[in-house]
């Protein structure tokens, strides 16, 4: 559905979008994560066709971004990450006015912003004007805006910025449901939106694609990560001696408090310490409340792949 290959964006002579390529097959939910700063809004601009690419090539749903715009436009639906709308119209008004715009009919601009008010939770607010609604309900217009003429992608970036928790919730629902009737790419620097939203994660730093993958296949690449916890009481520089001494045990971190010391162990990939941990407090004689292995995350992932990349960056 999103084919793109070796593009690259200049903006004199800072590299923006540096050589990345990447598809985006048909249905599902895809997310652009990376650092702000990353690249990921001007990759969505030059394939909502706002922005020309300096080289490389890109299309949507077979049509090239740059010789067929128009067909490209007519299968997008785009939310850019400040709504650009009309504050002294109705939101009726404007959605009406946005229908027509993509070519609906009466009648079907009625249908239709029936549809997307329905969807996107505007119903009470379908006749008040723009201007005095609050920033998360013109991001509700601005995605109502996105759906009017159901197109076949929709690209929306950072679609939850100034929601409130529970439209935060509600919002990441109604991209998931999308996702079965359309092709959706969303971009975000939030790991969690990402990790609760996308079947599949691209991430992107210094213009560049890092990774890419479902967010179970970006975690397999962090098992090693995972890290051992421990609450025991004793000593503090005993334990983290005694902790340090079993094998498999790369980095021992420590913190006491109110006689207990909670102990944060980084073993070597795939080593499960957890026995031994057990066996020198039974031996010691420490008293332990708490044991169990702490799964990497995809924070975990994204910090460890953009931080290499800075360093090569650098060197």
């Amino acid at each position: 559905m999103i084919r793109v290959r070796n593009l690259t964006k200049r903006y004199g002579s800072f590299v923006a979008v540096d050589d990345i390529s990447f598809d985006v097959e048909e249905g599902g939910v895809v997310g652009l994560l990376g650092p702000n700063g990353a690249g990921k809004t001007t990759t969505m601009r030059v394939l909502t066709c706002y922005h020309p690419a300096s080289s490389g090539t890109a299309s949507v749903a077979g049509f090239d971004v740059f010789k067929d715009s128009l067909e490209v436009r007519r299968r997008i639906g785009y939310l850019p990450e400040s709504t650009p709308l009309y504050p002294e119209m109705r939101v009726r008004e404007y959605l009406m006015f946005r229908g027509k715009l993509r070519g609906l009919s009466r009648a079907e601009c009625l249908e239709a912003i029936q549809r997307v008010a329905d969807r996107c939770w505007l119903g009470e607010f379908i006749n008040r004007p723009i201007a005095q609604l609050s920033k998360g309900m013109k991001q509700r217009v601005g995605l109502a805006d996105a759906l009017i003429h159901d197109p076949e992608v929709l690209i929306l970036d950072e679609p939850t910025i100034g929601l409130d928790p529970t439209q935060i919730r509600e919002t990441r629902n109604l991209i998931k449901e999308l996702g079965a009737h359309h092709t959706v790419m969303l971009s975000s620097h939030i790991l969690h939106e990402v990790e609760q939203t996308c079947n599949r994660t691209i991430i992107i730093a210094g213009g560049k694609i890092v990774a890419s993958g479902s967010p179970e296949e970006l975690l397999d690449q962090v098992v090693s990560q995972a890290r051992v916890v421990a609450e025991l009481k004793g000593p503090e520089p005993e334990i983290a001696q005694g902790v340090r001494t079993i094998a498999g045990v790369l980095d021992v971190q420590t913190h006491a408090d109110n006689g207990w010391v909670r102990v944060s162990i980084q073993p070597v990939s795939d080593a499960d310490v957890r026995e031994d941990i057990f066996k020198l407090t039974s031996m010691k004689g420490w008293p332990l409340r708490e044991l169990h292995r702490a799964g990497a995350t995809l924070e975990d992932f994204f910090v460890k792949v953009t931080t290499e990349h800075a360093r090569t960056t650098e060197n």
